[in-house]
């Protein structure tokens, strides 16, 4: 036990609090410099030391092969080893990636399908399939590349694009029709069966389509998920929201007949930045009707980070916006900061640098 109150030396109570709710659905909202990967990563790690918790069944997911290797070195630090007998902190992708691999070999007879080299020359050969167009600019294949990702995330299906991209007010790519970009999308997907390749997004839709329709290897992708932690939850996707659901035994006729109810969702609205891709921060927003009862519902609002000048200019910015109601109200706990005058510096090297210190 004494490591594991080492584990919790240095939080605040509601670090502390977050940190020691070990079991059924948590919710974090964490401002800005709050400590969110510190308390994240401490509650992972008295869990498991503690007992609470198996290892080899905890899963970390986040957004970025950067955020993951964070998690996996603070994990490591305070004692807690990867691979297959330690925690798994990874990006939605790589975790699902693993799992696709894991059981392809009983779902299907055809070799495993190889990440594509290049989207965009896929998306190129697409259009002049669809249009019969050869010269083709490279900023035609990176609108038309971004619309097709953002249909994947958001869970449009080809035959659906004409409709949906009118109810979302959503203008095709490119100058092309909503059904001549449903055409060049098409395309993309047959450009891509005939090479035996799938695309990033492809790996999240592989895997709730073989967890939709193939009981055992879904059971099996669901045992090794004993306590899921999902971070920066404000910019999941509906695809990424699909794949969770699915992971904790999502099912049934409405989609909420959740078989695992520990998870803990950490984000800030406030801090949403994937919107242009097809991320919202609805469902942080939404986690306690979706999951609730929750067993804790923990805002993180201390600012570790910056000066109680900064901390006021960012409420006042959050203040004015037209979902303020949504955000948390900061506050800092560093000292009254030093005002930077240009005067103070003869060039702007020394400026930056006192800006930076």
């Amino acid at each position: 036990m004494e490591q594991a109150q080492q584990i919790l030396e240095g939080l605040d109570e509601q670090q502390r609090r977050a940190a020691t709710t070990l079991n059924g659905p948590v919710r974090i909202i964490a401002g800005a410099g709050a400590g969110k990967t510190r308390t994240v990563t401490r509650r992972i790690a008295y869990a498991c030391v503690t007992g609470a918790w198996k290892p080899e069944r905890a899963l970390a997911v986040t957004f970025s092969v950067k955020a993951a290797a964070e998690m996996r070195a603070r994990l490591e630090q305070l004692g807690l080893q990867g691979g297959t007998s330690g925690v798994t902190a990874a990006t939605f992708h790589s975790a699902a990636l693993r799992q696709l691999n894991s059981v392809w070999a009983d779902v299907c007879e055809a070799p495993f399908p190889h990440l594509i080299d290049n989207q965009r020359d896929t998306v190129s050969r697409a259009i002049t399939r669809a249009t019969a167009v050869r010269d083709i600019d490279a900023l035609t294949v990176r609108d038309v590349l971004a619309e097709i990702n953002w249909a994947k995330i958001s869970l449009v299906p080809i035959d659906d694009y004409a409709r949906i991209s009118v109810e979302a007010n959503r203008q095709p790519p490119a100058g092309f029709d909503a059904a001549r970009f449903a055409a060049i999308y098409d395309a993309y997907e047959q450009e891509k069966t005939s090479q035996g390749e799938i695309d990033f997004d492809d790996i999240l839709l592989l895997v709730c389509h073989i967890m939709d329709d193939f009981p055992e290897a879904a059971a099996q992708i669901r045992s090794s998920i004993g306590w899921l932690t999902v971070d920066e939850y404000q910019d999941v996707s509906p695809l990424q929201h699909r794949l969770l659901n699915l992971w904790l035994g999502g099912g049934g006729p409405n989609g909420k007949a959740a078989m695992n109810r520990n998870v803990c969702v950490v984000g800030d609205p406030a801090q949403t930045i994937y919107s242009f891709a097809g991320a919202s921060s609805w469902h942080l927003l939404q986690f306690a009707d979706e999951f609730g009862p929750l067993s804790a519902d923990i805002n993180l609002n201390t600012d570790y980070r910056s000066t109680p000048e900064v901390v006021g200019l960012a409420n006042r910015v959050l203040a004015a916006a037209p979902n303020r109601e949504d955000y948390l109200k900061l506050v800092s706990a560093r000292e009254k900061g030093v005002r930077i005058s240009r005067t103070a510096y003869d060039t702007d090297d020394l400026e930056a640098q006192g800006v930076a210190a």
